[in-house]
């Protein structure tokens, strides 16, 4: 093969390689944080927006910080307030944002083997199943805090 020749594989190959991976990713997740704890503290929430291109499951949640992660829904019937671990994942129809947020959906980190200060971050790994069944993972490096963050993508 010419050297030219060479050269064009090689870029055809990464332009493939590119466009396979955007159309593998097919999740956008945004405004991702954690709230910070006090010392003793075993449970806390993460939050955060999260948009899929096509109709896709968010199955699992897990992070080395906690024993246990999962996504729950919060709501008040009655004037009771219940928690509950969605059983199947928590549905992302295909372009709506849907928000995990305080009162609401959001991922529980329970168990924390270390208490989350203000300012720092830990990994938090969400796994997604799209309509077909393929799972796909995302790494995220959540900022931890007192309060959301302010950000202007809403």
């Amino acid at each position: 093969m010419k050297p030219i020749q060479t050269w064009r594989a090689v870029v055809l190959s990464i332009i493939c390689s590119i466009t396979f991976s955007a159309m593998a990713q097919n999740v956008d997740v945004q405004g991702a944080w954690a709230r910070a704890t006090v010392p003793g503290q075993k449970a806390t929430g993460a939050f955060m927006k999260i948009t899929a291109s096509a109709d896709t499951k968010l199955v699992r949640v897990s992070t080395p910080v906690a024993a246990l992660a999962e996504v729950h829904e919060m709501k008040i019937e009655g004037g009771v307030m219940s928690m509950r671990p969605l059983d199947g994942g928590l549905l992302l129809p295909a372009g709506k944002a849907v928000e995990l947020k305080p009162g609401g959906y959001h991922v529980m980190l329970m168990d924390l083997k270390l208490p989350l200060q203000k300012d720092s971050t830990i990994p938090l790994t969400l796994v997604f199943k799209d309509a077909a069944g393929k799972e796909t993972r995302t790494e995220l490096k959540v900022p931890v805090s007192t309060t959301a963050p302010m950000s202007t993508n809403h």
